[in-house]
């Protein structure tokens, strides 16, 4: 597979994957850039491994978590975003998906890397693992403590749903 094919195959595949980590669909579109101008000049060796598409993964979330260790990085998070008013009602199917994305934004990078990669991108502990560069139990251990944690943020006693955000 050529570099083009793999683009136009797995580009917005990748886009939203980086939208879900970062939380912000700009940083998400430069990530992915900045990711696959790197897989680009790597291409002969990015193209030949087994599976390039989790190799390519596992450099956006590096690039990720690099991004927000940088000691240059000043923006600061807000709880609440000033949303602009929409001209048809939202479904309250739609408002609980907002409202748990915007407690999976809370979490730890790693353990919202973990919850994504799990529930949004559907992939098992193995496949994170590898990603991740991690056992399987260190995952399990992440995804649980952000269960956990998300558990506690809702204020309920059951596991809130991640699935369907």
């Amino acid at each position: 597979m050529t570099f083009d094919e793999y683009v136009l195959a797995r580009g917005p595949a990748l886009v939203r994957f980086a939208r879900l980590l970062t939380g912000d669909e700009h940083r998400a579109e430069d990530l992915v850039q900045d990711v696959l101008a790197t897989a680009y000049v790597r291409w002969r060796r990015v193209g030949a491994v087994d599976r390039p598409d989790l190799y390519v993964r596992r450099m956006l979330v590096n690039a990720h978590h690099s991004w927000r260790r940088r000691l240059m990085n000043r923006e600061v998070s807000v709880d609440t975003v000033r949303e602009t008013p929409s001209v048809r009602d939202a479904a309250a199917e739609t408002d609980e998906r907002d409202a748990m994305w915007r407690l999976v934004t809370r979490l730890s990078p790693r353990q919202r890397t973990v919850i994504v990669l799990r529930y949004y991108e559907d992939y098992d502990d193995a496949t994170i693992a590898e990603l991740l560069q991690c056992s399987q139990g260190t995952v399990r251990t992440q995804a649980k403590r952000a269960l956990d944690r998300l558990q506690t943020l809702t204020g309920r006693g059951e596991t809130a749903d991640v699935r369907r955000s």
